[in-house]
């Protein structure tokens, strides 16, 4: 493997990278905000991962033709358009990823408004004096 090889793949270099962030920042940390933070580097790193990979070279929107979708589908088939090989990108890495984007704010916001119900409980967002606190009472 040359080196070549290695740099022409940088956009998984980069997720792995961002993979590594994310969940360090969880395990490391007793913050509840920055296990978030944690939490959200490591998803944009799976979205990442899953939108490079459904990325194909040269593709295109799957759209259909318009002289197709008007039922002159013959007449779209003759002649140089024809020999042409059209390639399509799969667009369902893109859809899933939008839902796991929906689904990544949903439960960011629903940890967040916890962490504010814990601050004003507790006094504190540190897990560690939170469990401790927890234990006494």
């Amino acid at each position: 493997m040359n080196l070549e090889q290695i740099f022409g793949l940088y956009n998984y270099w980069i997720v792995i990278c961002l993979m590594m962030t994310g969940f360090y920042i969880v395990i490391a940390s007793q913050n509840m905000v920055k296990v978030v933070l944690g939490l959200n580097i490591f998803q944009t790193s799976v979205i990442l991962m899953y939108v490079t990979m459904g990325k194909v070279e040269g593709g295109t929107a799957p759209i259909v033709p318009p002289a197709i979708a008007n039922g002159h589908a013959a007449e779209a088939a003759t002649g140089h358009a024809a020999a042409e090989a059209i390639i399509y990108s799969n667009p369902l890495p893109s859809v899933l990823m939008l839902t796991a984007i929906v689904v990544g704010i949903a439960t960011t916001s629903l940890a967040l408004a916890l962490i504010v119900r814990i601050r004003e409980e507790y006094g504190t967002i540190d897990e560690s004096e939170v469990l401790e606190m927890d234990l006494q009472s």
